[in-house]
């Protein structure tokens, strides 16, 4: 690669903040409106021009992992900000009732998307967050262990931002590994969990395709049929869709695209250049994919795209390796943590070539018999940098590991802790030395469930 050297210059000061939340997911929402809570001076900074993440920007348009069982029975076990999110989406008419698959052993919320971007914005601006949209991590500067600047890009050209504490919530790692943050890439071997382009279908006669579809695995019979009946009229990225109905039933959502490399390996979402081409391939499936909805699956004759969305949906990219790794084997053990910061119900759920590999717990454990995993403070802290917590997708996990706890509802519980912890950080003090125990009674006060 040619290397052109771009000459030094002073950039101006955005401003200086306590805590500085780089994301606007679910981490970056919980962490910023945490923060924020417990009276820390908040900048909150997304690439977009609205909040949710993959929620909104990936059209993800459920939360996942909030529910799972406990004492027999399936209940919502993710609670805090979340509960604030509920009300307020609840309002707004902008929630569905809860949905459930795979025989009973998931749950999951859909919700309207304009909605959700509404109520994140307000829940946010009624604690004093600033937001910075339209911006993105460029580099940081780190003298002794700790981000003294953290450089963004914005409309006004490059900029400088100060804070105390950095939350990095960007889903890639961006802050931490411009802090020399040791990290790891998908599965370490070239691959990883594969993109989805997400895609919303509208018009669609929601009683006939329920009837039809309405379990995951009639879908997926239905796809095998009509390939046996009409060999390669249609090519299918995966083995498998999941098709679900929104806040308003004649809205639905589809989960079928899978982007690969040329060599046949997941896309790197790091790498500019197959994000580029990543984009291309996914809007591309999205088509043919949809000329099977309409021509084969009951209920979608009349049915027509009403949304792709804006950008390929990520599942993993980087992880950074932290003082604890999430581990698969954590997952299907429900594993518990003395510095539990809240739980993660969702399963093991590989995005593999060519289709999609689920592990749930094999057994209930605990007085409780619970089927979900404790969280633990120490995946949030990097090694070597004392001011800085990663939350979200990018936290400290294995691949296996982080195939669970991913989905919105890990990222809520990782983004809560990582701002009630940073607002209470003292001048100096080290992510690595702060009181687990008082950080837990702090989130219980809150209303969290630290299972």
């Amino acid at each position: 690669m040619a290397l052109w050297t771009e000459p030094a210059r002073q950039l101006p000061v955005y401003g200086s903040f306590d805590v500085v939340v780089v994301g606007g997911g679910p981490a970056g929402i919980a962490a910023s409106w945490s923060a924020a809570k417990h009276g820390a001076k908040v900048l909150l900074i997304e690439r977009y021009g609205f909040l949710g993440g993959m929620g909104t920007a990936g059209g993800v348009t459920n939360f996942a992992g909030l529910y799972g069982i406990r004492q027999g029975q399936m209940q919502q076990v993710v609670h805090g900000v979340v509960d604030e999110i509920f009300d307020r989406l609840s309002a707004a008419d902008g929630l569905n009732d809860p949905q459930d698959g795979m025989q009973g052993r998931i749950r999951v919320r859909s919700y309207d998307m304009s909605a959700y971007k509404c109520v994140a914005d307000q829940m946010l601006r009624d604690v004093g967050v600033e937001i910075l949209f339209h911006a993105w991590a460029a580099q940081v500067h780190v003298e002794d262990g700790r981000i003294q600047a953290l450089f963004v890009e914005t409309k006004s050209g490059r900029q400088t931002v100060l804070a105390k504490s950095f939350i990095d919530c960007s889903g890639d790692a961006d802050v931490a590994a411009f802090a020399g943050v040791t990290f790891e890439v998908g599965d370490g071997l070239g691959s990883g969990l594969y993109p989805t382009t997400m895609f919303r279908i509208a018009h669609v006669n929601s009683e006939q395709a329920l009837a039809a579809v309405g379990e995951f695995q009639a879908i997926n019979l239905l796809m095998k049929k009509v390939q046996a009946e009409k060999p390669g009229q249609y090519q299918f990225p995966r083995e498998g869709a999941i098709l679900r109905p929104q806040k308003n039933p004649s809205e639905w959502r589809a989960n079928v695209t899978q982007i690969a490399q040329p060599n046949g390996m997941a896309m790197d979402a790091t790498d500019a250049r197959q994000l580029s081409q990543g984009e291309l391939e996914g809007r591309q499936q999205v088509g043919e994919f949809f000329k099977f909805l309409k021509n084969e699956v009951p209920g979608f004759a009349k049915a027509q795209i009403t949304e792709i969305a804006p950008q390929v949906g990520i599942r993993e990219s980087r992880r950074i390796q932290g003082v604890y790794a999430l581990t698969g084997h954590d997952i299907v053990t429900c594993a518990s943590f003395e510095d539990a910061i809240g739980v993660n119900a969702w399963p093991m759920e590989m995005h593999a070539q060519g289709k999609i590999e689920w592990r749930f717990p094999e057994k209930p454990v605990g007085p409780h018999q619970r089927l979900y995993n404790q969280l633990p403070w120490r995946m949030l802290v990097p090694q070597g940098i004392h001011n800085l917590l990663v939350s979200g997708r990018c936290a400290s996990m294995t691949h296996e590991g982080q195939s669970a706890a991913r989905v919105s509802g890990g990222c809520f519980v990782m983004g809560q802790a990582a701002g009630t912890a940073a607002a209470h950080l003292n001048q100096g003090e080290s992510y690595s030395d702060i009181s687990v125990q008082a950080l837990q009674q702090r989130l219980l006060t809150d209303g969290c469930y630290l299972g």
